[in-house]
């Protein structure tokens, strides 16, 4: 039986934060986690690309996945990202998911291994049938080299713990593609941050976005705005904000990201090599971006958001 989900809205891909010389730094990723869930994003995404996965121990992920469950309490599903060189260490990582109470997990191809497509559907099936998780499928084929079509969706619809497609491709033709084969058999993500609103319109019920870390209420504005056909009110907070969101289209996507972030005051623009800080250059460029943003902040239209506490 396939389990029971109910994600919907922004989930952000939490960034994981470290100390100077760092080492893990849990508390501010905790920190950086309540203040999301606060703001009021409608679920968490640990450990994904954004939270620079690859670059974590399996003890880290451990430890992150273990606050996140602590934070959030109940408050919202938190998933976690697994990416993975093996399809063993896959499910090893899933077990570890499991045993700490983690509502899902987030599934990415295998890692550095250009796959095809059989064996990229044959890894999702082994880490799917190994665990009772609800399962988001990632598809990012710009980073992961790798890319999980229509035909390998289909070829998933019989493992019952496969729920979930997110799609990075940018090409939103794709849900369109994914429906008229299967239908509603998988709930649909939005994992590209420019591209949302087009997402949505194209049958998206939520978004794992990069950008929202640094801008949650907008994101989540924005995102209800768009499910609710309210178009007309969507574009001007769209229009405003698509500088910083084509920032998450970026190969350098989780060092702007962070470097936003930091900007408002919500984490620090820290990344673990070979993730290396932007170039003077470039930093300047999206500190402008960030400068030009903060000087027009739109007001945002009322879509039942709380007031952050």
């Amino acid at each position: 039986m396939a389990p029971r989900i109910s994600w919907e809205g922004v989930f952000p891909a939490v960034t994981t934060q470290f100390h100077a010389d760092l080492s893990l730094d849990i508390d501010a990723t905790a920190k950086v986690m309540d203040n999301l869930i606060r703001d009021g994003v409608s679920g968490l995404i640990v450990c994904g690309s954004v939270g620079e996965n690859t670059s974590l121990e399996r003890r880290e992920k451990i430890q992150i996945m273990e606050t996140a469950k602590a934070v959030a309490a109940g408050r919202v599903p938190v998933l976690c990202g697994i990416a993975e060189f093996t399809t063993a260490f896959a499910v090893e990582t899933a077990k570890e998911a499991a045993r700490i109470g983690i509502d899902g997990i987030m599934v990415m191809p295998a890692l550095v291994y250009s796959s095809k497509p059989h064996e990229t559907a044959q890894h999702f099936r082994t880490v799917a049938t190994a665990t009772d998780l609800p399962v988001m499928l990632y598809n990012n084929p710009p980073i992961y080299k790798n890319d999980v079509t229509p035909d390998i969706l289909v070829s998933l619809a019989d493992v019952d713990t496969v729920v979930c497609f997110k799609d990075s491709s940018g090409d939103t033709r794709r849900f369109i593609d994914t429906r008229n084969m299967v239908g509603d058999r998988f709930v649909l993500f939005a994992g590209l941050d420019d591209v949302i609103v087009e997402s949505v319109a194209m049958g998206a019920v939520g978004w794992v976005s990069g950008m929202s870390n640094a801008f949650p209420r907008e994101g989540e504005t924005l995102f209800r705005l768009a499910k609710a056909g309210r178009f007309k009110e969507a574009m001007p907070l769209y229009e405003w904000f698509m500088p910083l969101l084509h920032l998450d289209a970026r190969p350098d996507l989780v060092q702007c990201i962070k470097l936003c972030e930091h900007i408002m005051g919500r984490g620090t623009a820290l990344t673990r090599p070979p993730r290396l800080a932007l170039l003077p250059h470039e930093a300047a460029e999206v500190q402008a971006m960030m400068a030009k943003a903060l000087a027009n902040r739109p007001k945002l239209p009322d879509v039942g958001l709380k007031v952050a506490a």
